[in-house]
């Protein structure tokens, strides 16, 4: 299996434009697939310096309703013709950011028919199964980070029952590829333990302080290797790589083969 980053906040060179956001371009042995499209059309723009033709995808994966993610919806439903679209039924939720900031996907592409609405798990192809893990205890709750999500016209803490992650079982080897992480790396690796995980952890805001070596210790406690991105931070990266041995970024432009 071979992951590559079309589109992240950093870049392996000048060649590909950089961008806060997240989008994969993952080839399994069965099919290909695009997960999340950053904020706009530059994910294409990426794949196409790289060689890769996107209409070859037969598949393609939102992780959830925020902008960074799911902004380039548009145009990869324009440039790929066949491609189902899984997204959580939750998705399309109005949702904002700390400072009110209206934050989710383009209303307008809600109805369209090659979107399908995932539920708690869906499996949407050979070894490849979508889970959200609501209603799972969260052991270590980071909280809303600020953002709010609009339920019944009123704006609550979002808790992030939009987001989903992808579990790809190929090779005797479990990787799950997580978009944000907002219900908690720790969480996630608790109740999915994967072999390798892939996707921001959300600390990006975090002081680097014991709080974020002891999540870095607890993530290395697990015998999995992670190759991280977008949301984790720069800075926090740098500081849970003395704590954490098979700790990896993945830029822009950057493919693993797992």
């Amino acid at each position: 299996m071979r992951i590559t980053c079309l589109a992240e906040n950093t870049a392996t060179d000048n060649r590909f434009g950089a961008e806060h956001g997240l989008s994969l371009y993952i080839e399994t042995g069965a099919h290909a697939v695009v997960f999340d499209m950053g904020q706009t059309g530059l994910f294409a723009e990426n794949a196409r310096k790289l060689g890769i033709d996107l209409r070859d995808a037969d598949t393609a994966v939102l992780s959830h309703g925020h902008y960074d993610h799911g902004g380039g919806l548009k145009r990869f439903l324009e440039i790929n013709r066949s491609a189902p679209v899984y997204v959580s039924r939750h998705a399309f939720a109005p949702h904002y950011n700390g400072t009110g900031r209206y934050n989710g996907l383009d209303a307008s592409l809600r109805e369209h028919d090659r979107l399908i609405f995932t539920g708690d798990e869906t499996v949407i192809g050979a070894g490849l199964t979508l889970y959200s893990c609501n209603g799972r205890a969260r052991g270590c709750d980071l909280g809303s980070f600020g953002m709010s999500e609009e339920r019944n016209g009123i704006r609550l803490p979002d808790d992030f029952r939009h987001e989903q992650y992808l579990l790809i079982e190929e090779a005797g080897k479990r990787t799950l590829v997580s978009g944000c992480s907002h219900k908690g790396i720790m969480n996630i690796m608790e109740w999915m333990r994967p072999d390798v995980l892939v996707g921001g952890f959300h600390f990006s805001t975090l002081p680097l302080d014991e709080t974020l070596a002891a999540y870095a210790r607890r993530l290395n406690s697990f015998p999995a290797d992670y190759y991280t991105c977008h949301c984790t931070g720069a800075d926090q990266f740098a500081f849970m790589q003395g704590y954490m041995h098979r700790l990896f970024y993945l830029s822009t432009g950057q493919s693993i083969d797992i």
